[in-house]
């Protein structure tokens, strides 16, 4: 996978999150929203649920293998959802979202489903422009979700 410029020694790639650079990763993401959200709110795939079959998790490393971003990818009957995008605040801004989430879009259409969906929070400027630009569009809840003010449901057919 070719990495942006600013990372010139990316990866990008399937990884066990159990691993414990990983779950620092993924405890801050969830410390971020808790400190943006109430706990009814906040919508992350547990450790476990991240290891299921369904589930593609991605780890992006830089060239000394650090963790700077995690995505997940969670397999449905004809759609999948976009799970714990991550990127570490110092990399943020030099388009490794982009990159993880277009690692994503790729194994998408790889298992042959062509709906991705996505849950996240009105007050994720950033992740909503990311989402935004990459053909995105506001939809309602759907699967388990209900109508919450806080959230902000997106769907992109591919």
């Amino acid at each position: 996978m070719d990495a942006p410029q600013a990372f010139p020694a990316l990866s990008i790639r399937a990884e066990d999150p159990a691993q414990p650079d990983v779950r620092a990763l993924l405890r801050a993401g969830e410390a971020f929203s808790a400190a943006l959200y109430p706990a009814e709110s906040n919508h992350h795939l547990p450790l476990d649920a991240l290891r299921a079959p369904g589930i593609r998790f991605l780890v992006a490393r830089d060239g000394s293998g650090r963790p700077l971003a995690t995505g997940a990818l969670a397999l449905h009957d004809g759609w999948a959802e976009i799970k714990r995008m991550w990127v570490v605040e110092e990399a943020r801004g030099r388009g490794l979202s982009r990159a993880v989430l277009d690692a994503l879009i790729g194994i998408t259409r790889d298992e042959g489903v062509r709906v991705l969906r996505l849950e996240t929070g009105i007050a994720n400027h950033a992740a909503l422009g990311l989402y935004r630009s990459m053909g995105f569009r506001e939809r309602g809840p759907f699967a388990d979700y209900g109508p919450d003010p806080l959230s902000v449901f997106m769907e992109r057919a591919l």
